[in-house]
């Protein structure tokens, strides 16, 4: 009982993590530049793939049910924001990185589950911004131009916040399996 109830804790600690991550930006193109990925991953690899996503999807839900909590507000009409689907891919990216890092404590391997992770989740987010911008907003970008704008402009960040989840991913690991038992 101890275990689930530490576990359900951590899940909606970092479903908040999450939502502050979402307010640290910097704009950037289409979209801005938060540590929400990072936290995603984050979740996958201190929770494992399982609570992770379930964070995630805490996330996702209150912000859908009208909670202030995504980067420009909340609501259901926020799924026509093309940054809508990153957000979508934030459950995905949690059940990635915890599912690559298994129970490893390595900084390599953790950092390589959270880039894994990470890009599972723009797997989502670039279509889904290309859909939106395209079929939605009339744009007719080509789909080179969706990736350059949802995708490439962004790797150098994710990469730097890749390298922090490292940092920070194994003695966050450890302290969250002490706290269960």
């Amino acid at each position: 009982m101890k275990h689930n109830v530490q576990t359900l804790v951590l899940a909606g600690v970092f479903a908040a993590l999450t939502a502050v991550g979402g307010f640290l930006k910097i704009p950037l193109g289409v979209m801005s530049i938060t540590l929400q990925t990072m936290l995603a991953a984050l979740a996958g690899l201190v929770l494992g793939p399982k609570w992770g996503a379930a964070s995630q999807g805490v996330y996702l839900v209150l912000g859908l049910l009208g909670l202030p909590i995504f980067t420009m507000g909340g609501g259901p009409g926020y799924v026509l924001q093309p940054s809508f689907g990153f957000l979508l891919g934030f459950p995905l990216t949690a059940a990635v990185s915890g599912l690559l890092a298994g129970d490893s404590l390595s900084p390599i391997r953790l950092a390589g589950a959270a880039a894994v992770g990470i890009l599972a989740g723009y797997c989502v987010g670039v279509p889904y911004m290309g859909l939106i911008l395209n079929l939605y907003l009339g744009k007719g970008l080509s789909v080179w131009e969706v990736v350059r704008l949802g995708c490439l402009i962004y790797l150098p960040g994710e990469a730097v916040k890749v390298a922090a989840t490292a940092v920070v991913a194994p003695p966050l690991r450890r302290a969250a399996r002490q706290a269960r038992g």
